[in-house]
């Protein structure tokens, strides 16, 4: 094989990784992740580049470059994952990072139907499964509740007597005292209508004194 016909090849696994990429990008874009368009572009470019680089150095036997991708995408993904108390967020733009690498790398190693049909599995999963999803968490959402109330002897009675008549199912996970009040911190799942009858009995209740969501 000719150098002029590497290189010839090498560039057309550099655009495809692009349009790879786009087409992941733009649905992240879309839905106003953090990990957007030109995010997943370029991750999934890089990891082609260093498959190639990878394959012209080493003649493809050294797969340290290979491995070192994995360990770098990783610090990307970690960075799209973030944390708000008990909610975590982000668990899916990291794991679209880290399999946009893969892809890229694919295609750098010239296996273009491996990162074909791993394309159309990704954008079925990321733009077809959300309905799915969506039918999942309506019949059985999961959710964590910090609620602040009035330091009585029937206070988790009063607050156990919304979750039943609510019919949600419920776990305590933390309590702390500040002053006169009480804090629970629920775990509670049911169907997402039970979830806002839950919170309109909480916010209607002047026993109530604050809750978080």
């Amino acid at each position: 094989m000719t150098p002029f016909s590497i290189y010839n090849e090498d560039i057309i696994k550099i655009l495809a990784s692009m349009v790879a990429g786009s087409i992941i990008g733009a649905e992240r874009e879309y839905k106003s992740k953090n990990a957007g368009f030109r995010t997943i572009t370029l991750i999934t470019i890089g990891a082609t580049l260093y498959t190639l680089l990878s394959q012209h150095i080493a003649g493809g036997k050294d797969f340290h470059v290979v491995g070192n991708i994995v360990v770098g995408v990783g610090f990307l993904g970690a960075g799209a994952i973030f944390k708000d108390g008990s909610n975590i967020s982000g668990l899916t733009t990291a794991a679209t990072i880290w399999i946009s690498a893969a892809i890229g790398m694919a295609i750098g190693g010239g296996e273009y139907m491996f990162a074909l049909i791993t394309l159309i599995a990704i954008m079925i999963i990321l733009l077809g499964f959300s309905g799915l999803q969506s039918i999942i968490d309506n019949r059985n959402a999961e959710k964590y509740y910090k609620i602040s109330i009035k330091n009585n002897p029937g206070s988790l009675a009063f607050i156990n007597k919304f979750i039943n008549d609510c019919q949600l199912r419920s776990k305590q996970v933390n309590l702390s005292k500040t002053e006169d009040r009480l804090r629970y911190t629920f775990k509670i799942s049911g169907g997402i209508y039970q979830h806002e009858k839950f919170v309109s009995l909480l916010s209607e209740s002047s026993v109530i004194l604050s809750f978080d969501v």
